[in-house]
């Protein structure tokens, strides 16, 4: 079985790394992270131009009609980079929402402006600190009318239109449905929000009589989030993969020029156990990830768990790879003007994106125990 990328996905990736590695250095992170700008404009207009935000969208909406894996290799090179642009909230969740969800009316307005780059998207589940479930979401949809706050949003200040994941009434998971509202109408406000990692913006979107309008059935929303969340699962695995092997690249690098008591310190043990621990994550993810992305390609039985393993591993060695590489690093790996920043920042955001760990955990053992009690 062949789970290596094909001679035309090789190509699409090398064409976006060397988009990236000409427009989008640690100068453009460093000039979103220390000013006033939302996200990379520049280097937004660059994906847009090369058709990347309508990738996997069918070509009858204005797409390139490509698939997931595209997506796969799209999203490690960016996160190769920290690249700063709201390319996962409007690709990997609006997008990808819209197309399962959305009415062919909905699909018709709303996929060719997000596949032309004229509209950015996103997806709003989460009311504060608690988890998003059938308990904890309070947003309502009445007659057409939205009410209700959701924080933190994904790129949620400059989005142009938001699926919103809203309570209609019903009991249980039917509690919850779908809503699509844009948010350039009155009734709503918005509010920046400090993270972690500002070179990705949250935001609190407030809603007070919005208009919005269902998508998808009505008592299906919580079904259809955790479709959307399964698929970008994989693709932040990937993105976090391409993080983590930078981290690890950044660290070896440093390992080799630095000097210490007269030699390099990737001689000393210590540092080799670091860089070989970093790699083995990384390829544990990355074979995680193919897999998921193998599950997500084919519709396969065992995406979920295919998605959740990947997940986990990804979120794991990103992490691990972005800390070590700060401690290999030294002292100067804590200042201001380090690198290094980027990668830690990024990893800690990408780790409570789409749910904490604990939720991809759980997700994992209590698909694995469905299946196993079949």
């Amino acid at each position: 079985m062949n789970f290596d990328f094909s001679d035309d996905q090789k190509m699409l990736k090398e064409q976006v790394s060397k988009f990236l590695s000409d427009k989008c250095g640690y100068d453009v992170v460093r000039r979103v992270l220390e000013s006033d700008e939302l996200y990379a404009e520049d280097v937004w207009k660059g994906l847009v131009e090369m058709g990347l935000t309508g990738t996997a969208i069918p070509e009858e909406y204005g797409g390139l009609g490509l698939g997931a894996l595209e997506l796969c290799v799209v999203a490690e090179e960016l996160g190769r980079v920290a690249a700063p642009v709201p390319f996962s909230s409007s690709v990997f969740l609006a997008t990808e929402a819209i197309k399962l969800a959305g009415s062919e009316e909905q699909k018709q307005k709303y996929l060719p402006k997000l596949a032309a780059g004229e509209i950015i998207g996103t997806l709003a589940m989460a009311e504060g600190t608690n988890a998003p479930s059938p308990r904890t979401v309070k947003a309502s949809l009445k007659g057409g009318k939205l009410t209700g706050t959701k924080m933190p949003v994904p790129d949620g200040e400059i989005a142009d239109i938001a699926v919103v994941l809203v309570n209609t009434g019903g009991s249980g998971d039917k509690a919850l449905s779908l809503a699509i509202v844009e948010l350039n109408g009155s009734g709503i406000s918005k509010e920046q929000l400090k993270t972690i990692d500002p070179t990705r913006g949250h935001a609190a979107l407030k809603f007070d009589g919005a208009a919005a309008e269902l998508m998808g059935a009505e008592g299906e929303g919580w079904d259809l989030v955790r479709r959307v969340l399964d698929g970008a699962a994989v693709w932040t695995a990937f993105e976090q993969v391409g993080g983590a092997e930078t981290a690890m690249w950044m660290a070896r690098d440093y390992a080799l020029e630095r000097y210490a008591f007269g030699r390099q310190i990737g001689s000393y043990q210590a540092i080799k156990h670091k860089l070989a621990d970093m790699y083995v994550k990384i390829e544990l993810a990355r074979s995680n990830s193919y897999y998921g992305a193998m599950m997500l390609n084919d519709n396969g039985a065992e995406l979920i768990e295919a998605a959740a393993a990947a997940r986990i591993s990804a979120t794991q060695a990103y992490i691990y790879a972005a800390q070590e590489n700060i401690q290999t690093h030294g002292g100067i790996g804590y200042t201001w003007e380090a690198n290094t920043q980027f990668f830690y920042r990024r990893a800690k955001l990408l780790a409570l994106s789409l749910g904490s760990p604990l939720y991809w955990r759980e997700r994992l053992v209590t698909q694995l125990e469905a299946r196993n009690a079949a």
